[in-house]
């Protein structure tokens, strides 16, 4: 990764927003490490989804413990991560992937992390969203990434919590008080590049080892994949179906919140960049994040000299 860092004199401190978009959000590595090689300093992320992951790691000071680990990740160890449920409403129980992370990055409290930071989860009784600034910080990560019937819900002081997402998309609000000098969001739902998604799942070569892993891995591929029938059809699959629905109701969002709390700067991810569960392309995504956000910074800096 090129590493060009700019003058970092005057440079203002930064308020964070990371936004929800499942795998996408590995670009918020790349946008972190972008901005810390530019003398940008980060004292306030809030996140949704994703952008509550990857924004509670960095906030506990272990991004690179978690971009090392997940650029490792293959195909087949996604889908290890994966907890099957078909309970609760969901497809996946959400607890296997969250005792990984806390044995990687261990338990923190949020009031105890090195710079501030905002969870948003979704509370659905109050169709409401909910801020978690203090307490057991995998909690409120949790709670903000229990997708719609990917994740099963979390029931956390009495109430049903589900993926900040869903109602706030870009979590700008939790920023505005913070007495940073500049906002900057990454959008995760952003304008399409028009080439689709680039990949989907497919079966692992090693699966013909086993008979029973070769059964798993058809039906997780014809689970995931953009074609749901063999006509050759561009149709999408159940699951794809599902996500690039969810994608659809949270651009609308997002650009409501974007209009009513404008950032100074918007890191623009392309919606279809990747699918939702492809997080083998961790090297891939974190690239893009960067040079994006490299972008970006040109024009805001060339605007302000």
């Amino acid at each position: 990764m090129a590493r060009n860092i700019l003058d970092s004199r005057n440079k203002p401190q930064v308020s964070l927003v990371l936004g929800s978009g499942g795998a996408r959000g590995l670009a918020h590595i790349g946008v972190i490490r972008c901005l810390e090689d530019h003398g940008y300093t980060i004292r306030y992320i809030s996140g949704a989804s994703i952008g509550a992951l990857v924004g509670g790691i960095y906030a506990a000071g272990k991004l690179e413990e978690y971009a090392n680990w997940v650029r490792e990740l293959e195909k087949t160890d996604v889908l290890r991560l994966l907890d099957w449920s078909f309970s609760h409403g969901a497809i996946f129980k959400g607890e296997k992937i969250i005792n990984v992370l806390k044995t990687l990055i261990g338990e923190r409290n949020i009031e105890d992390l090195r710079i501030g930071f905002t969870a948003v989860a979704t509370d659905l009784d109050s169709e409401r969203e909910v801020w978690f600034n203090k307490g057991p910080l995998f909690d409120a990560i949790r709670a903000s990434i229990a997708v719609p019937m990917v994740f099963e819900p979390v029931r956390y002081g009495g109430r049903l919590l589900v993926d900040g997402g869903l109602v706030n998309p870009i979590p700008i609000a939790p920023v505005l008080n913070d007495q940073s000098e500049l906002i900057i969001a990454v959008d995760l739902n952003a304008e399409a590049a028009g080439h689709g998604q680039e990949q989907t799942y497919s079966a692992e070569k090693s699966a013909s080892k086993s008979e029973y892993r070769m059964k798993i891995t058809t039906f997780m591929q014809s689970f995931f994949s953009h074609t749901g029938n063999n006509k050759g059809d561009d149709f999408p699959g159940l699951f794809d179906l599902m996500m690039r629905s969810m994608d659809v109701m949270q651009t609308t969002i997002a650009r409501f919140k974007l209009a009513a709390y404008t950032p100074d700067l918007v890191v623009n991810i392309p919606r279809d960049k990747c699918g939702f569960f492809e997080f083998y392309r961790a090297g891939e995504l974190i690239e893009f994040g960067y040079g994006k956000t490299e972008q970006s910074l040109k024009v805001l800096e060339q605007g302000n000299s």
